[in-house]
């Protein structure tokens, strides 16, 4: 199976359209999704799932509130969740870019069928959860705003995964780690690609 993206090459700069925070830091992006494509998965797939992770988030809370101090290239990181997407048609090959996302909602978008499969909730639902104006459940796409003093440029994994069931058991509001559960013994093939995005000039 193979997956590319016309909004991106592998491995090279994501445009600030497709991001939440835009240069400079303060500036909100396009939030748009990418385009994405794939193909020659097997013939037994009945469904796909989607995921989009930084590998590259900081882990330490205090280190990302104080902008002062740049985040070392060398820091522990951890997996911050942009985009879930389970039970999409086996049909379905194509996602146009903005067709699942289109600028910024603050607390939220609500749940969705992205690609026509079912969307999940992105960690922004943590991250935001203690600003009053921002908090809720966000659902389906929102793209990177890496803390504008990391001093690491992040990397955004497209993962598409082919099932060998129509839909997988989930509950109601699930997460990526929902769908990695649910995943297990129904994984026929997988493809990935990367984009990478930083906002430290």
């Amino acid at each position: 199976m193979h997956i590319h993206s016309n909004s991106f090459e592998h491995r090279h700069t994501l445009a600030a359209e497709f991001a939440l925070g835009a240069e400079h830091g303060q500036n909100v992006g396009g939030n748009r999704n990418p385009h994405l494509a794939w193909d020659a998965a097997p013939a037994a797939t009945q469904s796909f799932a989607l995921l989009c992770i930084d590998t590259d988030a900081p882990t330490d809370g205090g280190l990302v509130a104080d902008s002062a101090t740049p985040i070392p290239v060398a820091h522990p990181r951890g997996d911050f969740v942009h985009w879930v997407v389970a039970n999409i048609p086996a049909d379905v090959h194509e996602i146009a870019a903005g067709s699942c996302s289109h600028g910024l909602t603050a607390n939220g978008k609500p749940q969705g069928h992205d690609a026509g499969g079912l969307t999940g909730l992105n960690d922004y639902t943590g991250w935001f959860a203690g600003d009053a104006a921002m908090a809720g459940q966000y659902f389906g796409y929102d793209g990177p705003y890496p803390p504008p003093h990391d001093l690491r440029t992040h990397r955004y994994f497209f993962r598409i995964f082919a099932l060998d069931v129509a839909a997988l058991s989930l509950p109601t509001a699930f997460t990526a780690a929902d769908v990695l559960r649910a995943m297990r013994g129904h994984v026929l093939d997988e493809a990935a690609i990367y984009a990478t995005y930083s906002l430290n000039s």
